[in-house]
Parts: structure tokens; sequence; C-alpha cells
């Protein structure tokens, strides 16, 4: 097994945020949506990445979809599987057999905030802080084990300006947990314990955000 396939639904910004790294776009082996009219598509097709859009309206049932596109993401035989934004919620028989291998980004501090409108729902909340977690999928809406984690303030802002925080923070901490991940310095002790191997050049890697993230 080796790179990673991509799943998105819409506008495709953490997918772009993976293939401005110049040492992860080549590991990414393909990129499926199930949204024909997705603004992400045209980053896959800037890169030269294939893409393949499959339909979920098309299908009776969600498992059947997903068989559909786990057919697709086999053909690849990739490490991992990376949801980048992929809006749909996947079967017990998809995230079982791609056990340890579905990484998920959600832009709150989970358990906190989980589902859609995350953003909004910790501005609502007015909490001090909110923030991304990077994990692996279980068949539990977003739950499963945390593999990083970064802070960003809430403090006298607006829900835009928070959104914007958040966002800028998962596009510097995907690509470099998604590295991390495919460096082999990820280490799954057991389905609830993940340790992440820090490097001495993670400072320069992450920049200003080194102190916002925890992994």
């Amino acid at each position: 097994m080796s790179g990673i396939v991509v799943l998105i639904s819409g506008r495709g910004s953490n997918l772009a945020a993976l293939c401005n790294n110049l040492d992860l776009v080549k590991h990414i082996k393909g990129v499926i949506c199930n949204n024909v009219d997705a603004p992400g598509l045209s980053i896959a097709k800037k890169f030269g990445i294939p893409s393949h859009i499959i339909q979920h309206k098309q299908y009776l049932t969600r498992e059947e979809f997903d068989k559909h596109m786990a057919q697709i993401i086999d053909g690849y035989n990739p490490r991992y599987v990376i949801l980048a934004g992929f809006m749909r919620i996947l079967s017990p028989w998809f995230v079982n057999r791609y056990h340890m291998r579905l990484v998920n980004i959600h832009p709150s501090l989970l358990p906190s905030f989980i589902g859609i409108n995350a953003i909004d729902q910790a501005f609502a909340a007015k909490v001090k802080v909110s923030g991304l977690t990077i994990h692996f999928v279980t068949d539990k809406l977003d739950h499963g084990p945390i593999i990083a984690q970064g802070v960003v303030s809430n403090k006298s802002s607006t829900l835009e300006e928070l959104a914007d925080k958040i966002h800028t923070l998962e596009h510097v901490a995907y690509p470099f947990i998604v590295s991390k991940l495919l460096s082999n310095k990820v280490n799954i002790l057991d389905d609830e314990t993940i340790v992440v191997e820090k490097d001495k050049d993670d400072i320069q890697l992450l920049g200003k955000f080194y102190n916002s993230l925890f992994y």
C-alpha cells in the first residue's frame, strides 16, 4: 500500500492545502467526489490527479454507495483514505473496511460540537477557545482516536473571523499530520492511544502555528 486517496464534496480547500505541499502532492493517487459541481474537482485537475465523481443520489442505500466508492479506492491500494470536507456519513461497512486508515479533520475541539456547522455551534456557545481535530474515523459520528488538535482563540472574534482562524490552521495542520502518517511517524499503540513522533524540523514546518497544534 502506498499514498492516499482524498474524498471531497465541495470547495476542496483542504485538498488544495495537501496539493500545495510539494512533498505530499506526489502521494495523492486519486480524488473521489460525490458532487458533480464541486469546485474542488478543478484542484485535482490542476495538479493532474485522477478524479472520480460518484453521485450518492443514484444509489438506493448508503452502503451501496460506499461499496462502489471502495472499489475505486481499492484500485489505488492506498495506505490512507483522507476525508477533506466529505459531507457524507459513512456506513459501518466502509469504516470497518478501512479501520485505522480513514482520517478526518473536524472544525472543533472534539468531543465538543460534533456534526455540521461546528464553527457556528462554538461561536454561539461563546467558548473562549475553539479549533480543529484530526482523528481516525469510527462508526460513531465525529468520534475516534485523536491524532492531533489545534487551538484558536474565540476572544473578540466575529463568526467569520473565527471560521477564518480555524480554516487557516487547518490548511497547515492537515498536510503536516498526513505527512507524518505517510512517514510512519504516527504510532498506533491501540485503538485509542495514538502517539505522533516529534522532529526537530516541526517548528520550521509549522511556523507561527507550532504552539497551536497539539500532537
